[in-house]
C-alpha cells in the first residue's frame, strides 16, 4: 500500500492536536515492525481506561500507525 502523504507531513498536520493531550512531550517519526510510524512521546503511559475518549492517542493517523513511547520527564540542558 503506497502512502499518498509523507509521515512527516502527517506528523505536522496533527502536531497541535496531539501536543495538547495529557503527558505528550513530543512527536517524531520512527519504525516499528519494519513500518514507518508516528511516534508519540509521553512522560508516562496511562491505561486507556483512565483517559477520556478525547485524550486517547488514535491508533492510526492518515494511514500511519502511531506508537506511544514513554520517555519520562524531558528537561533542557544548558551548555556551559
Amino acid at each position: 500500500m503506497r502512502k499518498e502523504t509523507s509521515a512527516d507531513a502527517v506528523r505536522q498536520k496533527y502536531e497541535d492536536r496531539l501536543m495538547r493531550l495529557p503527558n505528550v512531550a513530543g512527536l517524531g517519526i520512527g519504525e516499528k515492525s519494519g513500518k514507518i510510524v508516528i511516534k508519540v512521546l509521553v512522560t508516562r503511559k496511562v491505561p486507556k481506561s483512565l483517559l477520556k475518549a478525547r485524550e486517547i492517542v488514535p491508533e492510526f493517523l492518515d494511514g500511519y500507525e502511531t506508537d506511544v513511547e514513554e520517555v519520562g520527564d524531558i528537561t533542557e540542558r544548558m551548555a556551559n
